[in-house]
C-alpha cells in the first residue's frame, strides 16, 4: 500500500473535523474523496500534506510512518498537493511558477522535467513568459498541477480542480488527470463534482461530518441509493 491513514483524528480547537477516518491508496491506482462541503475533505488532504496537526492515528507512506514528519520532507518523498483555488503566483510568469515547483533541483533536472510539462501542457508553452494572474481559470488550474508535476510526485493529490471552471474545461482538466494517472502517477482526488469524480476515478470514500460511511469501486457507488441521492442529484 502507497498510503494509509489509519484512524485519522484532526481537530481544530473544539471542533472535531476528522473522526478515526482510514484511507488506503494503492500504487497506481486513482482515489477519490467525496463528500458535501464541511465533510472534512480538505482537511484530509492537509493532515497527509502535514499542513494540519494529527491528534491521534497515524499516516503511513510507502511503509514508513510520517505523521509527524514535516511539510517539506513529504514532498522530498513524493506526496504533492494541488490545492484548493489553484494558488498561482499571480506576479510570476508561468515559467517562473513551474521553477518554483522544482526549486529543489538541479537546473538539467529542472528543465527536463519542465520539457515535459510544457508536452503535457501545450498552451502553457504558448504562455510561458505571461503572467499567471493573466490566464485563465482554467490555464491557472492547468499551470498549479504542473507546478505539482515538476515535483516528479508518487502521489499527487488534487483539491477541488473543477471549482469555478466552465463544464468544457472542468472535462479538459479531468482528461489532464487521467492522462497524468495513466503515465503511471498515483493519484488521490478530492471532488464536490461527484459525476466527474466517479466516473474517472476506481475507487472512492464517501466522507460525512469528518467519517468515512461509505467506500466501494467507484462503479459501484455511482449506483448506491445512498450516492445517487445525496451526491449525483437523485438521477
Amino acid at each position: 500500500m502507497l498510503l494509509s491513514l489509519k484512524d485519522v483524528n484532526v481537530f481544530y480547537g473544539g471542533i472535531h473535523a476528522l473522526k478515526g477516518v482510514n484511507i488506503d491508496v494503492q500504487e497506481g491506482s486513482f482515489v477519490t474523496l467525496i463528500g458535501a462541503n464541511g465533510a472534512g475533505k480538505t482537511t484530509t488532504l492537509k493532515a497527509i500534506m502535514g499542513l494540519v496537526d494529527v491528534r491521534d492515528g497515524e499516516i503511513i507512506f510507502d511503509g514508513e510512518d510520517i505523521t509527524a514528519l514535516p511539510t517539506h520532507e513529504r514532498v522530498k518523498k513524493g506526496l504533492v498537493l494541488v490545492p484548493e483555488g489553484r494558488r498561482v503566483f499571480a506576479n510570476l510568469t508561468v515559467e517562473e511558477n513551474l521553477v518554483m515547483g522544482g526549486f529543489f533541483l538541479d537546473e538539467g533536472e529542472r528543465r527536463k522535467r519542465m520539457e515535459r510539462i510544457y508536452e503535457i501542457f501545450p498552451r502553457l508553452k504558448e504562455r510561458k513568459w505571461q503572467e499567471a494572474g493573466t490566464l485563465s481559470g482554467g490555464e491557472q488550474q492547468m499551470l498549479a498541477i504542473g507546478r505539482a508535476m515538476m515535483a516528479s510526485p508518487r502521489l499527487l493529490m488534487l483539491d477541488e480542480p473543477s471549482l469555478g471552471l466552465a463544464p468544457k474545461v472542468v472535462h479538459d482538466v479531468f482528461e489532464i488527470i487521467k492522462e497524468i494517472h495513466r503515465s503511471g502517477t498515483t493519484i488521490l482526488l478530492v471532488e464536490q463534482n461527484a459525476h466527474m469524480a466517479l466516473a474517472y476515478s476506481d475507487y472512492a470514500y464517501v466522507l460525512d461530518t469528518g467519517r468515512i460511511i461509505l467506500e466501494g469501486p467507484s462503479k459501484m457507488l455511482e449506483k448506491n441509493e445512498m450516492v445517487i441521492e445525496a451526491y449525483l442529484g437523485g438521477v
